[in-house]
């Protein structure tokens, strides 16, 4: 049980971003810890729908932030031309 609960802490620390929080009060310390939660619980669940890694997983999410973003960029640019 122990190897499975230090495997479970080792993937939310590196995949959900457990650990990054610079919050010093209680109530945002809370509100990170659930929303790493959450976000690991979302990853997993992509994972198991889309039979991919949580590294290709987050690689395509930022991929396609990236593309998004530069689509705005690419919006905000033509409108001020």
């Amino acid at each position: 049980m122990s190897s499975k609960f230090s495997k479970f802490r080792h993937l939310l620390k590196q995949n959900a971003s457990l650990e990054n929080s610079p919050t010093h009060v209680k109530k945002t310390q809370q509100n990170h810890f659930f929303d790493s939660i959450y976000a690991f619980v979302k990853l997993e669940c992509l994972k198991i729908k889309n039979s991919m890694n949580y590294f290709a997983i987050k690689t395509r999410l930022y991929i396609n932030a990236l593309k998004a973003s530069m689509k705005e960029l690419h919006t905000m640019s033509e409108a001020l031309a």
